[in-house]
């Protein structure tokens, strides 16, 4: 049975069937005008964002907030462990007691696992998990999937049968545990997984793609695992997971995608993402910016594809799909001159 979106947390996508997925990539296609503000809805005029933030956090945070103020709604935000009294000991539990009453959605980001989901629990609003520590990305994984779809239908294809290639930090990268899940509700997918073995998906997460008749591949070698794939997938290392982030630097800069690698090794049409931010020091570098003029390099698309998933999931979540074209216009935008 498809989730029932009104009024539910949304922490993890294995709460998601396939036409779950299809249904919110439905509606963010029709969040496009307003979106790209050719139209505008005041569908959630009054509705007010609760968005609290504990951890470092630039696209997540301020494109689910766009994505409420496109819809019409309001943001309230914290940003920052020392902002909210949970620096005084008040537990995650009160805290939501106390801020859904003063929010109707909240979205949370937590460097600790499970901690959104524990925070949900005593919410009496809607929850939204914008990343808990290295365990789940939802609507990172969903905008990452959107992405792949669109990417493909420019192609003629679909989801089913995708080939791909995870890249880097897949230990600790949330991203990857996410849109992992997701690829395992579809049919033919061949995943290889590219990493220092110390950084390696988490086993759980192989054996479940394998369990839903994925075809998986492990690897440390680059070169030899973006040859036949339509997705190279590159991630950084997240060194603020790290016990010490001294560490991190063993890996940084290990697995570097760079335009003369592409040329030589990827199939001409293959897709470059990246979740954001991917790391320019010198040191790490993990997608060279000599891909910036690849016209495959969709880095960028899937940001501006997360503002209409996160648009859709509000929608969703807050059962006014029906609405929004209801309390829409035509935007005329100011041209000076």
């Amino acid at each position: 049975m498809c989730v029932k979106f009104r009024g539910s947390h949304v922490l993890s996508v294995a709460q998601f069937e396939r036409g779950d997925i299809e249904a919110i990539f439905r509606i963010a296609d029709h969040m496009e005008p307003y979106a790209q503000r050719r139209r505008a809805t005041r569908v959630l005029e009054g509705a007010i964002l609760g968005s609290m933030f504990f951890e470092a956090s630039t696209r997540t945070r301020i494109s689910f907030g766009s994505a409420f103020n496109l819809l019409g709604g309001e943001v309230r935000e914290s940003v920052g462990m020392d902002s909210l009294s949970l620096v005084k000991g008040e537990s995650l539990r009160d805290t939501a007691r106390v801020l859904s009453g003063f929010s109707d959605v909240i979205c949370m980001r937590h460097p600790v696992a499970g901690s959104v989901a524990e925070f949900a629990s005593a919410s009496r609003v809607p929850v939204l998990n914008g990343g808990d520590g290295s365990n789940e990305h939802p609507s990172q994984a969903l905008l990452d999937l959107y992405t792949i779809e669109k990417e493909l239908a420019g192609r003629g294809r679909n989801i089913d049968g995708l080939r791909i290639a995870m890249i880097g930090d897949l230990r600790y990268g949330r991203t990857v545990h996410s849109l992992a899940r997701l690829l395992s509700l579809f049919e033919g997918i061949q995943v290889v997984l590219v990493s220092p073995p110390e950084l390696s998906m988490p086993a759980p997460l192989v054996e479940e793609l394998r369990a839903a008749g994925q075809r998986v591949v492990e690897s440390d070698n680059l070169e030899a695992s973006i040859t036949h794939v339509d997705i190279v997938y590159s991630t950084r290392i997240q060194e603020e997971r790290f016990p010490d982030r001294r560490q991190a630097d063993l890996y940084r800069g290990r697995l570097r995608l760079n335009q003369a690698i592409y040329t030589q090794y990827c199939e001409p049409n293959t897709v470059i993402m990246h979740p954001l931010p991917r790391d320019s020091r010198a040191e790490a570098n993990e997608l060279d910016i000599d891909l910036d003029q690849n016209p495959n390099l969709a880095i960028f698309r899937q940001t501006d594809n997360g503002l209409l998933v996160r648009m859709a999931l509000f929608a969703l979540v807050l059962d006014v799909v029906p609405l929004v074209d209801k309390y829409a216009c035509e935007v005329r935008w100011y041209t000076p001159g």
